[in-house]
């Protein structure tokens, strides 16, 4: 029996917004039961827009039934709150929108509470203007965000805060990482476009190109053969701020998915290692360096006790990739803003400032070391890297400029939708030789 897409999506969603589970398992486990690509792609839509607007669907949800089914049935409240994400986000027509959510019911194998979901929608639509007017004056319904991250943005950016908000729940377009190692760009370009994607090279990163909406890339041509990976521009900016040079000995923490890592590879012949505390995650590093016919040295070690994998000699240059918040990426990883929690910050900066200042030590006299997250609050980002500067008098910061963002009081803040990228932070620090007596 064909699987029903919006039922399917329906008990993905209530997994994700209610169970905690991430959108990325939901969709890996889910998809394989849908033969179509095209029901692939609307089960993808609607997760993906699911949990972006959960926090303010989910609201109007309850303001529109007498009893809450959030508990008592969650595949059917998610349902509901799909409803309204087809309706007012998916721009579907109102007759298919609301006639495909009834039937979801029935598969769902819920025929009793049909009737109440055709008027659940049917009231939303009556009473639209009204029920948009009342989600809207209340700021965590009007962005969908929690509560405690809209004031964190507001403290922390409080003339972007909106602006940021407004980027986290638009659709991001699928950006790419030309391999330079077995392609050049306007090669791949050509190709791309020859079998009809709309590919654009980026104006100021040198191996970034742009396509406007998501995409299957397994079908793309040089997929298999290694000319390409997915890697948002922010994330693109690391090789660069790493100053690469043929023979260094470079380490690159935290390195999971290895884009960063890979990216590295392609810039220059060094001697990488790429660290990764998760074993499972260390496979996946393993995997995209087997595709780009790159080599590494693939090491599974806590970045804060590098005495269990590191016995020398030092690094010329480092990427912390650090453990963070995610807050920068809420509009690739729409799920986060449901998991993450307040209390998560302070734990996320104790963890920061054990690997950096565990990993500065391996660091060789004259070296770089690149401090990065995909956060936008200051306490995981400038916060932190101000300390081992105020605690290690051989740290000096290397100034540097990009084109899109703006300065922080240590390093350089892109925020989500700078130049249509991912919210990313990054801080380039120098090695001084000790002086002598």
């Amino acid at each position: 029996m064909k699987a029903d897409t919006r039922a399917l999506a329906a008990r993905g969603l209530a997994e994700i917004a209610l169970r905690g589970a991430s959108l990325r398992e939901v969709m890996e486990r889910s998809a394989p039961r849908l033969a179509d690509p095209r029901d692939r792609a609307l089960l993808m839509a609607l997760l993906s827009e699911g949990a972006r607007w959960w926090l303010r669907f989910d609201a109007a949800v309850d303001g529109l039934l007498e009893r809450s089914l959030r508990h008592k049935d969650p595949a059917v409240h998610a349902l509901l709150v799909l409803g309204l994400v087809q309706l007012e986000i998916l721009e579907l027509h109102d007759y298919a929108a609301v006639a495909a959510t009834v039937e979801a019911v029935r598969a769902l194998k819920r025929p009793a509470l049909a009737g109440l979901v055709n008027a659940v929608l049917r009231r939303w639509q009556r009473e639209r203007e009204a029920r948009l007017a009342g989600l809207d004056a209340k700021p965590p319904t009007r962005h969908a965000h929690p509560a405690w991250l809209a004031a964190a943005l507001q403290r922390d950016w409080p003339v972007q805060a909106d602006a940021v908000m407004a980027a986290d729940n638009r659709e991001p377009p699928l950006m790419l990482r030309v391999n330079r190692q077995r392609c050049q760009r306007q090669l791949l370009v050509d190709r791309l476009q020859a079998a009809g994607y709309d590919a654009t090279a980026h104006p100021w990163l040198g191996d970034a190109l742009l396509l406007p909406h998501s995409s299957d890339v397994t079908r793309m041509p040089g997929f298999e053969e290694g000319w390409f990976a997915v890697q948002d521009g922010a994330a693109q900016v690391a090789a660069e701020l790493a100053d690469l040079h043929d023979g260094q000995r470079v380490l690159d923490a935290c390195a999971a998915p290895g884009g960063k890592a890979c990216h590295l590879l392609e810039r220059a012949q060094i001697e990488l290692t790429a660290l990764e505390f998760d074993p499972g995650r260390a496979e996946r590093i393993r995997q995209n360096l087997m595709r780009l016919r790159l080599n590494a040295r693939l090491v599974v070690g806590d970045a804060g006790s590098p005495g269990s994998w590191w016995k020398g000699p030092a690094f010329d240059r480092i990427l912390v990739d650090a453990p963070c918040s995610a807050t920068g990426v809420l509009r690739r990883r729409p799920d986060v803003r449901l998991h993450r929690r307040e209390s998560d910050i302070a734990a996320m900066g104790q963890q920061q400032r054990r690997i950096l200042s565990a990993l500065w030590p391996l660091l060789a006299a004259g070296g770089r070391l690149v401090y990065i997250t995909c956060s936008v609050l200051r306490a995981e980002n400038e916060a932190i890297v101000a300390e081992l500067l105020a605690s290690q008098p051989e740290a000096e910061p290397v100034p540097f400029a990009l084109p899109i963002g703006q300065p922080a009081s240590v390093g350089w803040q892109i925020l989500p939708g700078d130049g249509d990228l991912d919210g990313m932070y990054y801080a380039v620090l120098q090695k001084r030789a000790p002086s002598t007596p």
